[in-house]
């Protein structure tokens, strides 16, 4: 395997994301061999990219997203929450089940594309339809060099603060799910029972374990993902169903690996996640654009939340994570009243959403996939760079990325 150093670049390095102003990367393999400050003594033996005027960071990881909705952007702009996504009646429902195949697979290659063109490396997509509708994604995605965690789900739901569980049937098919994806992304704990939750954690236990001393097939740890706490309604609709909300139903009874949303989580449903570690993904915009309310993310971070960030459903938003950490920055002022640390902000679109999902990416270090974004710091936008991480938060854009990398490999140069 040939040696590619990336050198006298800008990085932000490790999983600290430290500013380096002049720093290289070694690279074999598709992974990063070593990195580090200060000028690299070139060896006969390996290709060197000069960096020059570059500032390479980790490439982006959207946590979160719908993207086979593509098909009906901004269908129903001035509808609510459920009456655009909810998945039994909402519109992206009828949309789904009307579109043609070969028109979803082309929407969702088209946004997987434009997700690169952004800068990101990879993105955890939650995929309704059962294993056709897993199978319709790897399909359209296939031969793209961007990442893919697949969170399928079978299209059961029910009437929360019933007894009804999961059939024999059903249970079969969604283990048919798990093994063919990397988990299982639920819609929410209002569409489920507190049996329903159960089984569905049971399930998990039961693969990874390996049923009846058999091994799954597909051997990698598998996630269970699910929405909850997006907007007050749903909130309130808990309570009254269950008398509890949608978050301390889930803890009790699924223990998932993140949560989806927590736009409207009460300060103990906060505490409750940050307690037992499991992941949080916000989806600003989304939650904006259907009038959810914006995530206290300044609260979660404090409260030790391990936060990441996604686009959600392309329906409502573009799959752009520069757009969505924008847009969140500034909110979080205007309505927490505290200025973020733009840094932090970062770390959701790389480090801590690679713990999140189990990715072998989002931080520059020794052992990490060589998923890379050039940014250009001479961009007229950028110049000059005073603070590199409000720079990136609020002022890159597509525009200023110079080139991605994923797995080592350029994935083509962005205008």
């Amino acid at each position: 395997m040939s040696l590619t150093v990336v050198a006298n670049a800008s990085l932000l390095l490790g999983r600290s994301l430290s500013f380096v102003d002049k720093g290289f990367i070694e690279i074999e393999g598709g992974i990063i061999k070593s990195a580090g400050r200060g000028e690299y003594k070139a060896r006969s033996d390996c290709r060197i990219i000069d960096a020059k005027s570059l500032l390479v960071l980790p490439g982006f990881i959207n946590a979160h997203t719908h993207i086979a909705d593509s098909i009906g952007k901004d269908i129903g702009i001035d509808s609510g929450l459920d009456a655009r996504v909810h998945p039994v009646f909402g519109a992206k429902k009828k949309i789904l089940n009307k579109s043609r195949p070969e028109h979803l697979k082309a929407f969702i290659r088209s946004s997987a594309i434009s997700m690169m063109s952004k800068g990101i490396v990879a993105f955890a997509d939650f995929r309704e339809g059962g294993l056709q509708g897993l199978e319709l994604l790897q399909d359209a995605i296939s031969g793209l060099p961007v990442k893919c965690i697949k969170l399928g789900r079978i299209d059961i739901y029910f009437k929360p603060g019933t007894a009804d569980r999961l059939s024999t049937e059903s249970l079969r098919q969604a283990r048919s799910v798990f093994e063919a994806g990397d988990g299982l992304g639920i819609s929410g704990a209002n569409e489920n029972t507190d049996g329903s939750l159960e089984q569905y954690a049971s399930l998990r236990r039961r693969l990874r374990l390996g049923l009846r001393g058999i091994q799954p097939r597909n051997s990698k740890k598998k996630l269970i993902a699910i929405h909850a706490a997006e907007s007050a309604d749903t909130m309130s609709r808990s309570k009254f169903s269950t008398g509890r909300t949608e978050v301390e139903r889930i803890m009790d009874h699924l223990k998932p690996d993140f949560i989806v949303h927590m736009t409207n989580a009460s300060d103990h449903d906060i505490s409750l996640v940050a307690e037992s570690g499991t992941g949080v993904v916000i989806c600003p915009r989304a939650n904006g654009a259907l009038g959810a309310g914006l995530p206290r993310v300044a609260k979660m971070l404090k409260s030790g939340c391990l936060l990441a960030i996604g686009t959600d459903n392309v329906m409502l938003n573009s799959p752009d994570i520069f757009r969505e950490l924008d847009y969140l920055w500034k909110a979080c002022r205007a309505v927490e009243g505290v200025l973020v640390d733009p840094k932090e902000l970062l770390k959701m679109a790389t480090v801590n959403a690679a713990e999140i999902l189990g990715l072998n990416s989002g931080c520059i270090e020794a052992g990490r996939a060589a998923d890379l974004m050039f940014v250009d710091k001479n961009h007229i936008d950028l110049s000059p760079v005073h603070n590199p991480y409000a720079s990136l938060v609020h002022r890159a854009s597509q525009s200023s990325i110079r080139a991605l990398m994923i797995d080592g490999r350029f994935a083509g140069e962005i205008d």
